[in-house]
């Protein structure tokens, strides 16, 4: 399912399978999580396979992102489609789980500050 592209002794850039849903979601995110558990805490995710993703995917991104921030860690997810960058800001997931690019630009980005506990300002009143 996960293609892991690179692992260093703290990250790793994997490419997700070309469909997350219902069915496979819990086994990404249980392979993620193994990820996690070997120590890394930058984990990249790279969507440029990815067509199809329903709410189970995005559920198991917020899950990891919950996971690497108790561990001070970041999740930072990549090449999506731009269809997903329109949902993503209409759900106002940009603003915790930045979608960049390429793999390249995610491994580059600096460090999030936003930290659970925190509030996030989305501009609504």
């Amino acid at each position: 399912m996960l293609t892991v592209r690179m692992q260093g002794e703290n990250t790793t850039v994997a490419g997700l399978p070309e469909k997350i849903d219902y069915d496979t979601a819990p086994l990404v995110g249980a392979q993620c999580e193994d990820l996690i558990r070997q120590g890394c805490t930058t984990l990249v995710l790279d969507a440029s396979r990815l067509e199809y993703l329903d709410s189970s995917g995005v559920s198991m991104f917020i899950t990891l992102w919950r996971i690497l921030d108790d561990r001070a860690g970041t999740l930072r997810l990549a090449a999506f489609q731009s269809h997903y960058h329109h949902v993503w800001s209409i759900l106002g997931l940009d603003a915790l789980l930045p979608l960049f690019p390429t793999s390249d630009a995610a491994l580059n980005a600096p460090a999030t500050p936003v930290r659970t506990g925190e509030r996030v300002d989305r501009g609504c009143a």
